[in-house]
């Protein structure tokens, strides 16, 4: 069987790749970068395709849906996304909507396509990285956490037609924290916590994917944040979001 990830070049997806190829599946790699998803292709145990693809572009997202999809396709891992740091009347207009073309619509994409070829077969997986940032309003980083937001209330959603469909179909949604990839320098960013592994994260999420869970949270100290915020309002959140956003400061 196949699985399809996108952002594969670096963090949590050259590292879900590395555990899918270990459980067997034969890998469709994308990202911008090439040269480094060759580099990951030459290190795994099976046969990997290489597609270097913008995601945020919607015609080249179609492509890499159609070069992927078949019978043996099974799993998709919506990993590509980044994110902004500052304030909202000051961040790039332009940037931010490529973030939303990335972080939003090329997920919308793939997960609509994939769950609809899924569904008719009656199989298949769809993992879609979000993030704890999706549980929060974020001030300093609005429209990442925003986009997070719409990733996991999506696959929530989809989760539960699914689940009254009595189909077999799974969806999940991973949630870190600050983890230790490059998603600092290109958000422009210093975690004030120190983050977990790409390694741990990508651990959690494909147990978590195949155990069918639709929400995976790794660590201990993100999985009590989430419980805690049920105990205070979102005008609490967001200055409290706003403080440890602020501490951060530019990179």
């Amino acid at each position: 069987m196949k699985a399809l990830i996108t952002g594969a070049s670096s963090g949590i997806g050259r590292e879900i790749a590395r555990l899918l190829s270990e459980r067997g599946y034969e890998l469709i790699l994308c990202a911008r970068r090439e040269d480094r998803l060759r580099t990951l292709a030459a290190e795994l145990p099976t046969m990997c395709h290489i597609i270097a693809a913008d995601v945020s572009d919607e015609k080249e997202c179609r492509l890499l849906y159609e070069a992927a999809r078949g019978d043996d396709l099974e799993v998709v891992v919506n990993n590509a996304g980044f994110g902004l740091f500052g304030p909202f009347t000051e961040t790039d207009l332009d940037e931010e909507l490529r973030m939303i073309d990335t972080n939003i619509r090329a997920v919308h994409i793939l997960t609509k396509l994939a769950v609809q070829d899924f569904q008719k077969r009656g199989r298949g997986y769809v993992l879609n990285v979000a993030s704890s940032a999706g549980f929060l309003p974020g001030p300093l980083m609005a429209t990442y956490y925003a986009t997070k937001n719409y990733v996991l209330r999506l696959t929530q959603a989809i989760r539960e037609e699914l689940r009254r469909a009595g189909s077999n179909v799974q969806v999940c949604a991973l949630c870190p924290g600050p983890v230790d990839t490059e998603f600092n320098q290109v958000a422009g960013v210093r975690f004030s916590l120190g983050g977990l592994t790409a390694q741990r994260v990508a651990r959690a999420a494909v147990d978590g994917l195949f155990a069918g869970k639709g929400v995976v949270v790794p660590g201990a100290a993100m999985k009590a944040m989430t419980v805690a915020r049920h105990f205070a309002p979102d005008s609490l959140l967001a200055r409290v979001t706003y403080h440890f956003q602020h501490k951060k400061g530019g990179a």
